[in-house]
């Protein structure tokens, strides 16, 4: 695909602005399900596989239904009614004695994106982030603002906060208008073939495939560019050009 010269790029969070971690969530339904158990008897290993079980149902059922998105409160509200316990009460009493970082301590970002995104904007690229997510946006914002990341994106467009999620052209729509973007200047970098590459391609945004440990190729699915490390973006934009 052919375009105009980098003016703008857009990145996913989870797998590649972060190191994915497939146990951040199962850290905080653990709490939860110790929280209740220990009020209720109830088994707490049992309860943990519940609470898992319902939130990669939401997700499913978010991919059938056109990417309707979907938040933790969903989640909260669908285990409470299923399993009979206020997991929502449980969750925040929890949050009211664990300090964020302890409960999620596999949250990093990678160590390389500070020096990629002082680079870009010090070319004079407009940064995005956009991500599939049912995190409340402030638990972003204080992993973002943690690791120094936050101030470094200039908009960052949540799932849980809009109606649709990746690779949905609507929630793409949206993070260009905010940045005040063209699709053909922008670049989308993501993970996730289908919903990174192929949803930013359907609106004429091309698409940058980071390589992970957990990254799979999706069929018809072809990236415009790949890179195996962040840095690689930066010499990406000088050779397309400003």
């Amino acid at each position: 695909m052919t375009g105009d010269p980098i003016d703008h790029v857009i990145f996913d969070w989870g797998g590649t602005l972060s190191i994915w971690a497939e146990v951040e969530t199962a850290d905080m339904w653990t709490l939860a399900a110790g929280h209740v158990a220990g009020q209720t008897g109830t088994d707490r290993q049992e309860l943990v596989a519940r609470l898992v079980e319902v939130e990669g149902r939401l997700w499913e059922e978010g991919t059938r239904h056109h990417y309707k998105s979907f938040t933790l409160w969903d989640i909260f509200r669908t285990a409470s009614a299923e399993l009979g316990f206020d997991i929502a009460e449980a969750v925040l009493e929890e949050a009211a004695l664990h300090h964020l970082d302890t409960w999620t301590p596999h949250v990093r970002h990678d160590p390389e994106a500070v020096e990629t995104l002082v680079a870009l904007r010090e070319r004079g690229i407009g940064i995005g982030l956009l991500s599939n997510t049912h995190w409340p946006e402030a638990w972003h914002e204080h992993f973002l603002e943690r690791d120094g990341l936050a101030e470094l994106i200039d908009v960052r467009v949540y799932s849980s906060a809009e109606a649709h999620m990746k690779p949905h052209p609507a929630i793409f729509r949206l993070v260009l208008e905010r940045l005040g973007a063209e699709p053909a200047s922008t670049l989308m970098v993501g993970d996730r073939q289908f919903d990174d590459i192929k949803g930013a391609q359907s609106l004429g945004v091309r698409g940058v495939w980071k390589h992970t440990r957990l990254a799979k190729r999706w069929p018809g699915v072809e990236p415009d560019f790949e890179v195996a490390r962040l840095p690689e973006l930066v010499a990406l934009v000088d050779r397309l050009g400003r």
